[in-house]
C-alpha cells in the first residue's frame, strides 16, 4: 500500500526536478538566515560592554 503524498508534495517535487537551480537558491538563504557563522571575539566583548542592566520592576520610571 502506497503511503500518503498531498498535491503540494508532488508540486515541489515536480517543481525541483524541473528547476534545479532552485536547489542552489535554497541553500543560499537557508545559510543567509540559519547558518550563523561564530562571530568575532572583539565584536562578542562589544555587545557585553553595551549592556544594559534590567531594571528589577520593568514598568517603574524612577
Amino acid at each position: 500500500m502506497a503511503q500518503y503524498e498531498s498535491e503540494f508534495t508532488q508540486f515541489m517535487r515536480d517543481w525541483m526536478a524541473a528547476h534545479p537551480e532552485q536547489a542552489t537558491l535554497q541553500h543560499a538563504g537557508r545559510t543567509l538566515w540559519w547558518d550563523k557563522a561564530p562571530r568575532p571575539l572583539e565584536t562578542i566583548a562589544q555587545d557585553k560592554a553595551a549592556k544594559v542592566a534590567v531594571k528589577p520592576y520593568y514598568y517603574d520610571v524612577n
